[in-house]
């Protein structure tokens, strides 16, 4: 009777805690809604960026690892592009949408978060700190951007990716009013 009883609490708090532990994905804006916001309501169509040679290997630098797709999805018109790019924080992607106009950042937001820890990243008053940034002649972001404590990784995965964006923007020639 005792180890019937047991099992039974045992049971329930395992049914109460794993739903703790497994993080779920928060989806704050979808790369549709993203596109539309980019393009004031008209996204061009696709292009595609192999990311191949010399972009592969500076992609790598930026990152400190290669890069997990081998070809990227972008939209550009004018000097404008968006980029939907993912990098890990702790353990689990993070999906990132960045705008860049002109060599600088117009825009940069987090479309989806999976960690259970550092989600204070999506706040728009962390965010916003990209709007103007660009990159120096040695592909490093021009300005500091603060740190939230306990959200290290993911501050340092949203800086990775706010790079990458500004690195292909200029090499896909976008910047050059394609």
């Amino acid at each position: 009777m005792l180890r019937a009883r047991l099992k039974t609490v045992l049971l329930a708090t395992i049914v109460i805690l794993v739903p703790t532990l497994t993080p779920a994905a928060t989806v704050y804006e979808t790369q549709a809604d993203f596109l539309n916001r980019a393009f004031s309501g008209s996204p061009p169509e696709p292009a595609i960026i192999w990311l191949s040679g010399e972009r592969k290997t500076t992609v790598s630098k930026l990152l400190g690892h290669d890069y997990a797709a081998l070809r990227l999805r972008y939209w550009c018109q004018a000097e404008r592009s968006a980029w939907v790019l993912e990098e890990i924080g702790k353990d689990l992607p993070i999906t990132v949408g960045v705008v860049v106009e002109k060599d600088y950042i117009k825009s940069l937001r987090v479309l989806t978060y999976r960690e259970n820890r550092g989600g204070e990243v999506v706040a728009p008053a962390f965010t916003d700190q990209f709007n103007g940034v660009s990159l120096t002649d040695d592909n490093a972001l021009n300005q500091n951007i603060d740190g939230i404590s306990g959200a290290t990784l993911s501050v340092r995965a949203l800086s990775r990716l706010a790079a990458i964006a500004l690195f292909l923007h200029a090499d896909s020639g976008c910047g050059n009013g394609s």
